[in-house]
């Protein structure tokens, strides 16, 4: 566990990992397994699967993929590791009790090291309740705890609810995606009031990756001050352009460590926002959040389609001209290069 916890307070990228379907809409095990060995030698630090851009879908009888992609993605990662590419696996977790504690057996029976637990089917819930639930879960495995935006299913959570669930035993760390600066700032006041130094926070607030990457976030007065960092980031952005995106986080490391931001560095923030206001179609409410990753990831030849399992769920009009004019206008963001020398190995390798 220590282990675990030290790794994540190091800091990594960890991509969000998508479905791979073909045009026809059925799973693709040949280039769901390219992504993730492309997420592995791009450097990524961890993959999470099982999330919200893998689709929530996989879920349902019907399509019965959860299992399937959970242990596709494992094994690959573990053919990784065993090369010497050390990665954490996170599974993401949904539902109420019942089927969240099943989802983290099943994600433990896999070799998962972390649950990513999402809160979005609680609504109804009292704060107090969604305590005891997320207690509940981590006493099956590690819970990554997940404030999700509203606007894609999250809900307001408030600084008491972080503070309470801070003090869970079994928590190794944060993903904040609250896309709001003032929630941001609860919950991680909330972990420093806990004096949990050892709850890792990643950023998921995909419109300030940077911004939350490069803020030593201050609490408290005199002798008691206390500086939190957000560690790293846990991203549907960074499971694209993953290559470029784990040079960024390193870069950004040592920009820390020197204690000196280049302005370079606020306009480089910016420009992300804008690339992944393209991409996550924030000019259509992110109705088009994951086909828009899986786009990206066509265009470079490691998916066959951006087709999801809802076939309702596509790109949205307008979405392929702004992802051409953000591609074109950010080419520092862009590993184009990378995948190209690498594409026809991890779609060969069946390790």
């Amino acid at each position: 566990m220590n282990d675990l916890k030290d790794r994540l307070l190091e800091g990594m990228a960890i991509p969000a990992c998508p479905l791979a379907l073909e045009p026809n809409g059925t799973w693709s095990e040949r280039h769901q397994g390219a992504v993730v060995n492309y997420y592995c030698d791009a450097g990524a630090g961890g993959i999470a699967v099982g999330v919200h851009t893998t689709q929530f879908e996989i879920r349902e009888p019907r399509y019965g993929l959860f299992e399937p992609v959970l242990e596709l993605c494992a094994n690959r990662v573990e053919s990784a590791t065993q090369q010497g590419q050390v990665k954490i696996k996170v599974a993401g977790i949904c539902g109420e009790t019942a089927q969240a504690v099943r989802e983290a057996e099943i994600a433990t029976r896999f070799g998962y090291d972390v649950g990513l637990l999402s809160m979005a089917a609680l609504k109804s819930w009292s704060e107090e309740a969604i305590v005891a639930h997320c207690r509940e879960v981590a006493e099956v495995i590690p819970v990554f705890g997940f404030y999700l935006q509203p606007a894609v299913g999250g809900l307001d959570l408030s600084y008491d609810f972080w503070r309470g669930f801070a003090e869970i035993d079994n928590i190794v760390g944060i993903k904040i995606a609250a896309f709001n600066r003032y929630r941001t700032l609860d919950v991680i006041r909330a972990v420093v009031d806990a004096g949990r130094d050892d709850i890792a926070l990643y950023t998921g607030n995909d419109d300030h990756i940077i911004g939350d990457l490069l803020t030593p976030f201050r609490f408290g007065s005199g002798d008691a001050v206390k500086t939190r960092w957000f560690s790293g980031g846990l991203l549907g952005q960074w499971a694209v352009w993953t290559e470029r995106a784990v040079a960024m986080l390193e870069t950004i490391q040592r920009v820390r460590a020197a204690d000196a931001v280049p302005v370079e560095w606020l306009t480089r923030n910016a420009q992300l926002t804008d690339a992944n206001s393209a991409v996550f179609d924030s000019a259509n409410g992110f109705a088009g959040c994951i086909p828009g990753i899986n786009e990206i990831l066509r265009r470079q030849g490691l998916l066959p389609s951006s087709r999801c399992l809802n076939p309702d769920e596509v790109l949205s009009p307008g979405q392929t001209a702004e992802i051409d004019r953000v591609t074109a206008a950010y080419s520092w963001l862009v590993d184009d290069g990378f995948v190209v020398q690498n594409r026809d190995r991890w779609l060969q390798n069946d390790s």
